[in-house]
C-alpha cells in the first residue's frame, strides 16, 4: 500500500509539472486553489473510507459475512446520496469558496475553470473511497494498490496528452482527473464484484438487500462518520487556512506553497499506506478480540514509519532543491520555495506519530477520541501558534503547520496510553 499510496502525491507533481512549466505564475496558483476546494471536499467525505475499513475489519475478524457485505452496501449507499448532494450545491459551494479567498482576477478565474470540471467526478471518488475502505478490512491490500496505480497512470498520461499535446492547459488537467476517476470506478466495481463470489453461496447479498434500511445499523455507521468528518475537517482546515493566506502573499507564495505541499502529500500517502495496515490489522484484532496482536500491530507500524519518516527527511534534505526545479522553471516560484523548505524537511519527524495513531484509532473504531484530539491540535495549538507569530508572513504558516502535527500525533499517543493503561483498548 506505501508504494500504491506514494503514486497519488507522484499524480499530483506531474500535475503541477505539467502546470508549472507554462510562462505565468497564475496559470499554477489557480490549479493551486481549484484543486484546494475539490481536495477539500472530497477529503472532508474521507471518513467514508476510514469508518468503513474499521468496521469491516472488525467484522472479518469476527466471522460476521452478513455484516460484512451490509457495511459495503450502506458505504456506496451514503458515497451515491453525498455525491448527488454535492452536484446539486456546486454552484453556491464554489461561490462561497472563492469567496474567502482574495486573488488575482486570473487566478479566481482558471480556480473556478478547474472546479466546475473536476467536481463531477464527485461519485466516482466517492464511491472509490468506499470500495477501497471495504478492501482494506478485509485485509486485502492488493486490488487497493492496483486501483490506484492504474487511476494515477492514466491521469500522468492524460495529463501529457491533453496538457502539452492538445495544449487545454487548466481545464485538461481537470478532465485528466475526471476521466481517471471513473475508469478507476469501473474496475474496482469489478474486482470488488469478484471479491464478493464466497458471498454469494451463502445467501447473505440477497439477505441484505432487505436489510439496508437497517436504521438501527445505519445509524451506527453515520454517527461513527460524524466524528470522524469533524476529525477530517479539522485536518482540511489548516490546508485551506494555508492557501488562502498565501493567496494573500501574492501569486509567487501561494505557487511555492502548491510545490511544497505535494512534498507533505508525499509523506502523507506514503505514510498512510501503513496506517491502512494498522487499521486492517487493529480491526481484526478487536473482531477476534485478541489485545496481544492489537498491541502487537500497533508496535510494529510504529517501527517501520519511524524508519520511514527518518529516510524522507534525509530524501528531502539531499533532494529538495532538486525537486523543486523539476516541477517549475518559474524563478520567483522555485525562490520562494526554497525560502520555506527547511520546514518540510522536518515535517517527516513531526507527522509521523499523527498519521500511524490515525490509523490504530480508526482500526478500533475511536472516532472520538480523534475528533478531540484534532479539535483540541486545530484551535489550541495550530491558530495560536499562527496568530503569535503572524509578522513572519509565510513561515508562521509552515511552523505552525509542523505545531499542529506534532500536537495531533502526542495527543493520540498520549490517549492510547491512558487507553492501555485503564485495559480498555478493546471495548
Amino acid at each position: 500500500m506505501m508504494i500504491s499510496n506514494i503514486s497519488v502525491p507522484l499524480l499530483g507533481l506531474v500535475d503541477t509539472a505539467v502546470i508549472g512549466h507554462m510562462p505565468e505564475s497564475y496559470y499554477l496558483a489557480g490549479v493551486a486553489v481549484g484543486s484546494m476546494i475539490v481536495t477539500l471536499i472530497f477529503w472532508m467525505l474521507g471518513f467514508l473510507r476510514m469508518s468503513t475499513t474499521g468496521l469491516v475489519a472488525q467484522a472479518y475478524g469476527a466471522g460476521d459475512h452478513q455484516q460484512i457485505i451490509r457495511l459495503l452496501l450502506q458505504a456506496i449507499l451514503v458515497a451515491l446520496l453525498l455525491a448527488i448532494a454535492i452536484l446539486l450545491l456546486q454552484k453556491p459551494l464554489i461561490i462561497i469558496a472563492l469567496k474567502f479567498i482574495e486573488g488575482s482576477e486570473q487566478v479566481l478565474f482558471y480556480a473556478q475553470l478547474y472546479f466546475n470540471i473536476r467536481i463531477w467526478s464527485a461519485p466516482a471518488a466517492l464511491i472509490n473511497m468506499a470500495l477501497l475502505g471495504w478492501l482494506l478490512g478485509m485485509q486485502n491490500a492488493k486490488v487497493p494498490m492496483f486501483l490506484l496505480i492504474i487511476s494515477n497512470a492514466i491521469n500522468i498520461g492524460l495529463d501529457v496528452l491533453f496538457v502539452v499535446f492538445l495544449d487545454w492547459g487548466v481545464a485538461g488537467v481537470a478532465w485528466a482527473s475526471l476521466f481517471a476517476d471513473y475508469i478507476s470506478l469501473l474496475c474496482g466495481l469489478l474486482l470488488v464484484k469478484n471479491h464478493l463470489k464466497p458471498f454469494y453461496k451463502q445467501g447473505d447479498l440477497l439477505k441484505l438487500s432487505k436489510q439496508l434500511s437497517d436504521l438501527n445499523s445505519l445509524k451506527k455507521f453515520i454517527l461513527l462518520n460524524r466524528d470522524i468528518f469533524i476529525r477530517t475537517l479539522c485536518i482540511q482546515v489548516t490546508f485551506a487556512f494555508m492557501t488562502m493566506q498565501g493567496v494573500k502573499l501574492g501569486d509567487a507564495i501561494v505557487s511555492a506553497n502548491l510545490v511544497l505541499m505535494h512534498f507533505l502529500l508525499l509523506i502523507s500517502f506514503s505514510m498512510d499506506g501503513l496506517a491502512y495496515a494498522a487499521e486492517a490489522l487493529v480491526g481484526k484484532s478487536i473482531g477476534t478480540r485478541c489485545l496481544i496482536k492489537l498491541k502487537e500491530s500497533v508496535y510494529v507500524t510504529l517501527f517501520w514509519a519511524v524508519i520511514f519518516s527518518l529516510l524522507q527527511l534525509l530524501l528531502f534534505y539531499l533532494y529538495g532543491q532538486w525537486i523543486i526545479a523539476q516541477i517549475t522553471s518559474i524563478e520567483s516560484v522555485q525562490r520562494e520555495a526554497l525560502s520555506y523548505l527547511p520546514w518540510l524537511i522536518i515535517i517527516p519527524i513531526t507527522s509521523v506519530l499523527g498519521f500511524i495513531f490515525d490509523g490504530i484509532f480508526i482500526g478500533m473504531t475511536r472516532a472520538k477520541e480523534m475528533r478531540n484530539s484534532l479539535i483540541f491540535s486545530l484551535l489550541l495549538v495550530y491558530f495560536p501558534v499562527y496568530f503569535l507569530l503572524s509578522e513572519q508572513g509565510n513561515h508562521a504558516l509552515w511552523i505552525a503547520m509542523n505545531a499542529f502535527m506534532l500536537a495531533r500525533g502526542l495527543s493520540l499517543a498520549w490517549i492510547y496510553r491512558q487507553l492501555s493503561k485503564k485495559g480498555k483498548l478493546i471495548n
